[in-house]
């Protein structure tokens, strides 16, 4: 089944031609069932780009998906047309009174910040506590993760003395949860972060559990069951050539930077990246798309109660 967006979005186009089953609202309309409401609260600069990754995580499954884009409300982007924000995107405060079945909140460039100190903390601590409510599962990616388990859990993140660059093997640390159906016992998975999160200080919250980790960069990704939530630090969803966007930016810029480990064949950057992370992505936000299916009440007014 396919994902609904609207025809005009630049991920439609991108999505199509990639084979990735996209509808039309008009279309989906007409059809008799419940199509499932995700929402991402894109947080990233690169909106476009972002949107193409979740976009086409979330519309490999076999169920219609809603996919709604969100904004933080006061927040202005620099980076990404006027016209584009204000065609696709809607304002928090404009939708706080609907229901989603599952909620994506992204990361973002602002990893040095104490999380009090972000400009729009405030309206996304109102975001995490409205989830309890009007969202039926919550994925935090990356700070979005971090942001969550901090709000939740008081769980902190810590400053790294070098970045996590690069493509880190993981471990599966869950084989029967439902999340990981289909998963290796271990992978890689892409990494770029100057913060990280401390196992220990997961381990001491009972409600927590770490479902993926690495002994390289720490715990991945989280499953938070009270809070019916995940927290993933890390980036399936990342496109073959983010991280190489990455590093030639720093290179351009002269900013220091090493090569992105364990990415390039022969960590030589004059050779296309390899994706080793592909077929897991897919498995895990399929997986997540099941279980919310498999769970969410087929009125979406009884998400909540």
């Amino acid at each position: 089944m396919p994902i609904t967006l609207p025809a005009t979005l630049p991920a439609f186009d991108v999505l199509r031609n990639e084979g990735v089953m996209v509808m039309s609202p008009e279309r989906a309309q007409s059809q008799e069932i419940r199509p499932l409401r995700i929402a991402l609260l894109n947080l990233m600069p690169k909106k476009i780009q972002t949107e193409n990754q979740f976009a086409r995580l979330i519309g490999a499954t076999p169920l219609q998906i809603d996919f709604q884009l969100i904004r933080m409300s006061e927040h202005q982007t620099k980076n990404t047309a006027a016209e584009h924000m204000e065609t696709f995107y809607r304002p928090f405060q404009e939708v706080k009174d609907e229901k989603f079945d599952g909620l994506i909140i992204t990361g973002a460039p602002i990893e040095h910040l104490p999380f009090e100190e972000v400009t729009y903390w405030d309206e996304l601590c109102e975001v995490m506590e409205w989830t309890q409510t009007n969202v039926f599962s919550t994925f935090g990616v990356c700070w979005g993760g971090m942001a969550m388990i901090n709000y939740f859990h008081g769980v902190k993140k810590h400053m790294l003395d070098h970045k996590a660059f690069g493509c880190f093997r993981h471990q599966n640390l869950s084989p029967t949860s439902p999340y990981l159906r289909g998963f290796s016992d271990d992978f890689v998975i892409p990494v770029s972060r100057w913060t990280e999160m401390k196992q220990a200080e997961i381990n001491a919250i009972p409600a927590l559990h770490t479902l993926l980790g690495s002994e390289e960069v720490g715990p991945c990704l989280v499953e938070d069951p009270s809070h019916r939530a995940l927290y993933i630090f890390n980036h399936f969803e990342y496109d073959s050539d983010t991280l190489k966007q990455e590093y030639d930016r720093d290179v351009a810029n002269g900013t220091p930077i090493n090569v992105p480990m364990n990415y390039y064949p022969n960590d030589n950057p004059a050779l296309p990246p390899l994706n080793r992370w592909r077929s897991h992505a897919h498995l895990l936000y399929g997986n997540w798309i099941n279980e919310i299916y498999q769970g969410t009440p087929y009125d979406l007014a009884q998400i909540g109660r």
